[in-house]
């Protein structure tokens, strides 16, 4: 195993990590900015105000692309274990 492989590893293993990270912090980001707008208009300093739309969305967010993070990151199992004789290989000779 060289170090463009754990390179390469590295770098799939943070892009993954953004790629299923984004749905939920998009949403978490979009409803706190619209909660705090409102609360600043409203100047209503609830802190549930805050809390309890934001953990809605997400969970909402979970609900709608939890299938496709499923799948992003089974298939990304899948490719590191395909890689697992082409690395020992290259660790061998």
């Amino acid at each position: 195993m060289n170090t463009s492989a754990v390179l390469d590893i590295g770098l799939q293993s943070l892009l993954i990590a953004a790629k299923l990270s984004a749905p939920v912090l998009v949403t978490a980001l979009v409803v706190g900015l619209a909660i705090s707008l409102l609360q600043s208009i409203t100047q209503i300093q609830e802190m549930t105000l805050s809390f309890v739309p934001k953990a809605i969305a997400v969970a909402i967010a979970l609900l709608v692309s939890g299938h496709w993070m499923i799948t992003e990151m089974v298939g990304f199992t899948h490719d590191m274990m395909d890689r697992i004789p082409e690395l020992l290989a290259g660790s061998i000779g």
